[in-house]
């Protein structure tokens, strides 16, 4: 089922760090004006109180990534932070030296420390915690924290930014170290818990639903222009039909079992796709098949 186009009426605080980050570029780009040296870490803490979720909303999200409304019962998908976190996570990263263009997300760790409650305001504070800069690329840590008035620090949450540098270690001698990682797989033992197969435009849909707009989710000549050979999926839509799977198939439809959650984007997932969920213990997978590369690693614990 398509996605109502109405719900981009509830993404302006995503669609504003966009925004800048479309300023920053052309800045970068045409102005030239890069900052030389990094920020000082942590960054200044940011702070920002936002309007309750419509319950429209909440409901075409969770239903959108295979999820059951009914199950949450008055609560927020711990899942669906990004939608309220985009905007000051995206603020937390200015000042840095790199192009904001090139950067990609690498994935994301949390606690559920309580129950987010639905239908209240979400008082949401973020900070770039640390840069981790090797040359090669650059990892960004920016930790964003989601409270409401009656339940303070339900989430803390890490986002994990990359930017590709195209740099490298070098050895003693002054040569490049091999960069190169072997691609992350699915375990051949790991079981197979759900079959998820995502249409072509899933990636639009979860930008209606999310404010990330990024081009190369949604329009096929921009995914082409960044080497892709189609649109491909946010990583956060394909952790959370992981996490809902996990959800369904382990945890017997209660959506708060999993109270820390940590993943790695470790391929990009081409739409459309058909994938599958694959446990091992607490650790889990999406993947084509076992023994075949997997585009998330996580872990959890209940």
């Amino acid at each position: 089922m398509t996605v109502s186009s109405r719900h981009i009426l509830e993404q302006s605080s995503s669609l504003s760090a966009l925004g800048r980050v479309l300023m920053t570029t052309l800045e970068q780009q045409v102005l030239g004006k890069m900052p030389k040296t990094n920020p000082p870490v942590p960054g200044p803490l940011l702070e920002a109180v936002y309007p309750a979720r419509s319950k429209e909303l909440v409901q075409d999200y969770i239903g959108h990534v295979g999820g059951d409304p009914a199950a949450y019962q008055g609560t927020l998908p711990a899942h669906m932070f990004p939608q309220w976190g985009f905007g000051l996570a995206g603020r937390a990263l200015e000042g840095v030296p790199y192009r904001m263009s090139r950067v990609l997300n690498g994935g994301c760790n949390y606690e559920l420390r309580a129950p987010i409650p639905a239908g209240e305001p979400l008082q949401v504070t973020a900070r770039l915690e640390s840069i981790d800069d090797d040359g090669r690329r650059a990892v960004m840590q920016q930790r964003v924290i989601t409270s409401t008035p009656s339940v303070k620090e339900a989430l803390i949450a890490d986002m994990f930014a990359i930017v590709p540098l195209g740099g490298g270690k070098k050895d003693g001698n002054g040569a490049k170290k091999d960069a190169k990682k072997e691609v992350p797989s699915v375990p051949r033992d790991a079981r197979e818990l759900a079959f998820l197969e995502i249409h072509a435009k899933a990636g639009l849909d979860f930008a209606k639903l999310t404010g990330d707009f990024n081009p190369i989710h949604w329009i096929p000549a921009a995914a082409r222009a960044s080497g892709f050979p189609n649109v491909i999926l946010h990583g956060f839509g394909t952790m959370a039909r992981t996490i809902e799977a996990l959800n369904k198939n382990v945890f017997g439809g209660n959506p708060q079992a999993i109270k820390k959650w940590s993943c790695r984007f470790t391929r990009p997932l081409v739409l459309p796709a058909k994938v599958s969920v694959y446990v091992l213990a607490q650790e889990v997978w999406v993947g084509a098949a076992p023994g075949g590369a997997a585009y998330l690693v996580g872990n959890f614990e209940s």
